[in-house]
């Protein structure tokens, strides 16, 4: 593989280290951060077969301060350009966010790179996602990502530390949209030996993504969840990684992540610890720590047929005083979930052990020790399992069928 080692004078800003991925963008090849500690004025982008590699600890990328500027009334789905009241303090090149408050935080949000500036108007790398309405507070404003690809196979991002600043950024990065750090349909990606603290956001999210490993890092302190596989991201491995003190979940499966296999993982001091939802289904969740969570441990989320959460295993999990300001129990199975097996878990510290909706059924408890739990286990006639479900499950256990929802991630633009 082809490696570049920069110098320090070579990676004093945000454009110089982008212009040197984008010189290894045909080629592929390792980029190598020299210690540092930079503040960011935009993101970095990786592209396909390109890593990008720091010093661990001693490389900090720092987000820099996010400026909020309102747009000049109504623009329209598809422009890939904004009419801005005062465009001063932009530069081509500059990553940002536009919307509106009624589609803020989804889909509707638009991350884009700034191409051109001219009279107040800011023209996008493509166009905006949505219709953004004039008495809605549309703005543009200078957050995203501060490490991200699209459309891109066999990129990865190693050894290094990310200061998200979320005190000096007056919005938040919607989590469909962006993360501290963020990938979106794409396939083949590595994350290791990242830390990552305080953004005002989530930490870690790809979205539309497949065959993901994510290894030996942490998300603390976001306003967000600490990780977040979305949007039908499939195959994917989360070893050794741990999320602390974030203001919603430490891990969060969203709608349709599947094939996933969470293992050795510690998610403490959150509002939620695993929190398991819409079409997330043939996961599995083992050797993790979940402990001292303001709400449950383990969330099943409600999901009526057909989106309803099953086929998942978590086993040999310490899950203990959780539920310290809400919810039910330590771990809480809502909706019509079935077919999910709790095994050889540690279960304990206050309120009920496992709590069981009437709804859901099901669900089967094996060999899981029970401790200072009132009552062990609360659930309906129909909730438990007497037989052991069979149901694949985890990172390599997908069939090409699991895959199809993903066929536009083989068109790699990057």
């Amino acid at each position: 593989m082809k490696e570049r080692m920069l110098e320090p004078g070579e990676a004093a800003s945000a454009a110089a280290i982008q212009r040197a991925l984008d010189e290894l963008a045909s080629s592929g090849g390792r980029l190598v951060l020299p210690e540092l500690d930079l503040e960011l004025d935009r993101s970095l982008r990786l592209h396909s077969g390109v890593e990008l590699v720091g010093q661990g600890e001693k490389t900090v990328l720092r987000k820099g301060p996010g400026k909020v500027y309102p747009l000049s009334g109504y623009h329209n789905y598809g422009m890939a350009d904004v009419p801005l009241l005062d465009a001063a303090g932009l530069q081509v090149g500059m990553t940002v966010s536009i919307h509106d408050n009624r589609t803020r935080g989804g889909f509707y949000e638009t991350f884009a790179t700034i191409t051109w500036i001219e009279d107040n108007w800011v023209g996008l790398d493509h166009g905006i996602e949505a219709d953004y309405s004039g008495t809605e507070q549309p703005c543009l404003s200078t957050v995203y990502p501060l490490v991200w690809g699209n459309y891109v196979r066999g990129a990865a991002l190693r050894d290094m530390h990310i200061e998200g600043n979320r005190a000096g950024n007056a919005q938040e990065m919607g989590g469909c949209r962006g993360a501290a750090v963020y990938f979106c349909n794409s396939e083949g990606l590595e994350i290791t030996g990242v830390t990552e603290q305080d953004y005002f956001g989530e930490g870690l999210g790809f979205q539309m993504c497949r065959d993901v490993v994510v290894r030996h890092c942490r998300f603390d302190q976001n306003t967000g969840n600490g990780l977040h596989p979305g949007a039908g991201s499939t195959n994917a491995l989360l070893e050794d990684c741990v999320a602390e003190g974030n203001g919603r979940s430490g891990f969060f499966f969203c709608v349709r992540a599947n094939h996933i296999t969470v293992r050795r993982g510690a998610f403490r001091n959150n509002q939620l610890g695993v929190s398991i939802g819409t079409r997330d289904c043939y996961n599995l969740v083992e050797d993790c720590v979940v402990e001292g969570n303001r709400g449950a441990g383990v969330l099943v989320r409600q999901g009526p047929q057909p989106v309803e959460v099953h086929s998942c295993l978590i086993q040999r999990c310490q899950v203990e005083g959780n539920a310290l300001q809400e919810g039910q129990a330590q771990v809480e199975v809502w909706g019509e979930a079935h077919d999910l097996i709790f095994a050889e878990n540690r279960i304990g510290g206050g309120k009920a052990g496992v709590w069981i909706s009437e709804s859901a059924r099901s669900i089967y408890l094996e060999k899981n020790h029970y401790h200072l739990c009132h009552p062990e286990v609360i659930a309906g006639p129909l909730g438990f399992a007497y037989q052991r479900p069979a149901f694949e499950h985890g990172y390599g256990t997908a069939g090409p069928a699991a895959f199809r929802h993903l066929e536009r991630t083989s068109r790699f633009l990057h």
